[in-house]
């Protein structure tokens, strides 16, 4: 089943955030399987994410490359927030913004 993971940080900068992407992709990490998207966003000072994962268990398979990234940048990005996906709609086509 997908669900979707979201992290809200209390203190996560955009700089922080591009440092645990270039380490993910020297990991080769960059687009792990079962992620089908992912965003990430500015909320005051920080920045948020969410993905959808195809199931928990590619998230958790996931984690074992980006947890000892952000400790070894000693980044707490908290808790994440893990919800079943009901139903999930696609663009047929791309948009620009």
């Amino acid at each position: 089943m997908s669900v979707l993971i979201e992290f809200r940080p209390k203190s996560f900068s955009t700089k922080q955030y591009d440092e645990v992407v270039k380490r993910l992709e020297r990991a080769g990490a960059e687009n792990p399987r079962g992620r089908t998207y992912h965003a990430c966003y500015k909320s005051g000072n920080s920045v948020n994410m969410f993905d959808v994962w195809e199931s928990s268990k590619d998230y958790e398979k996931f984690g074992q490359t980006l947890n000892p990234i952000l400790k070894e940048l000693k980044v707490d990005v908290g808790r994440p927030e893990i919800r079943e996906i009901h139903n999930i709609v696609e663009e047929q086509h791309a948009h620009t913004y």
